[in-house]
């Protein structure tokens, strides 16, 4: 595989999300995945803005405390409805009702991504927003999506990148912002270091 960009400095992802690897491996800038193991938790009186940012730099300070020379690119994900923040299901019937909610209705996908270098003192964080629209769908065809198992590890219970993709009527923004991982704003975030090549 020929490879897009190259950087002149390793980035460690620090996630174990196979979707945000697979991005940064088809740009050229992978290098290792560590995942940063912290508690992911939203506090009464957070933002949706406020507790993705958080747990960005939470997750990129983690793995940067381990590699401190290193450059860190953490991310986190989450499917804002109203007031209500959709995060990754707990079960089938959390995805279900997840997905019943959102059935014929705009809701906004939002990613923080963090890129860290503690011995460089850099903590920068940049925030994306992505509406989608889904069309009316019945429970039985949500019920049948969900028997297959890909909702079960995603932000709002839906992959629009897989078989989710059917639920999904329009977006406007960012397309890679609500598989995980914005990547115009990642690579804008990579050439502001200069840690971008090719």
């Amino acid at each position: 595989m020929s490879r897009l960009f190259t950087c002149a400095e390793e980035i460690i992802l620090a996630s174990g999300s196979p979707r945000r690897r697979a991005y940064l491996e088809e740009l050229g800038v992978f290098s290792r995945a560590v995942s940063a193991d912290i508690e992911e938790r939203k506090y009464p009186a957070e933002t949706s803005v406020s507790y993705i940012e958080r747990l960005a730099r939470e997750k990129a300070g983690y793995v940067a405390e381990r590699y401190p020379g290193f450059w860190i690119v953490a991310a986190d994900t989450v499917v804002c409805l109203d007031d209500m923040v959709l995060e990754k299901p707990v079960n089938e019937d959390d995805a279900v009702d997840m997905l019943l909610r959102l059935s014929g209705r705009e809701h906004i996908v939002r990613t923080a991504v963090c890129l860290q270098n503690q011995a460089k003192s850099v903590c920068d964080t940049s925030l994306v927003s992505t509406g989608v629209s889904f069309w009316e769908v019945t429970e039985e065809m949500i019920r049948a999506y969900v028997r297959t198992g890909e909702p079960m590890d995603k932000a709002g219970s839906y992959g629009i990148q897989g078989k989710g993709a059917f639920m999904v009527r329009e977006i406007h923004g960012s397309y890679s912002n609500v598989v995980g991982l914005p990547l115009y704003e990642f690579l804008g975030m990579l050439c502001r270091y200069k840690l971008l090549g090719n």
